[in-house]
């Protein structure tokens, strides 16, 4: 899941912490994942998904394993774009995903409800400066991302 770019296309800490995360647990699959960095343009470009997977070429992962989701603008709408390429791909099995632990809950019940498996990987270990505002703009976004995705999904949107 995507988080800030700053100024001159660089990723916030946040961003660079679940890059790692997703590599750590990642490349020591037999065979090792394929990603899907998401996130479209912030306050600075470039995407958020684009920085990522940059990242993650940095650090050796082959363009053929990196597959961009570019056009989600938060949680949610990250959330359903990742379930449609998906079923563009034809992929079916379970999903892993990649984000801080106060953001975990949110998403992975999101995947679910669009009927997707989801497991976490392993949460980055650092803890965010403002955890608190971030804990708490999780309970707020977690009922309506949670009732928009069930009633997108009961209109077959999902």
């Amino acid at each position: 899941m995507g988080a800030a770019v700053r100024p001159g296309g660089e990723p916030s800490r946040a961003l660079r912490d679940r890059v790692g995360a997703a590599l750590a647990w990642g490349e020591r699959q037999d065979p090792p994942a394929l990603y899907i960095p998401t996130g479209a343009v912030g306050r600075h470009g470039p995407a958020e998904s684009t920085v990522m997977a940059r990242l993650l070429r940095d650090a050796g992962v082959p363009d053929g394993r990196i597959t961009e989701e570019p056009t989600g603008i938060d949680t949610l709408s990250s959330v359903r774009a990742c379930l449609h390429l998906l079923d563009r791909i034809g992929f079916m099995g379970e999903l892993r995903v990649a984000t801080h632990g106060y953001h975990l809950p949110r998403t992975l019940i999101l995947f679910r409800i669009g009927g997707r498996r989801a497991k976490a990987v392993p949460p980055p270990g650092r803890a965010h400066g403002r955890n608190w505002y971030f804990r708490l703009r999780e309970v707020a976004g977690y009922p309506a991302d949670a009732a928009l995705m069930a009633w997108a999904r009961l209109r077959g949107r999902v």
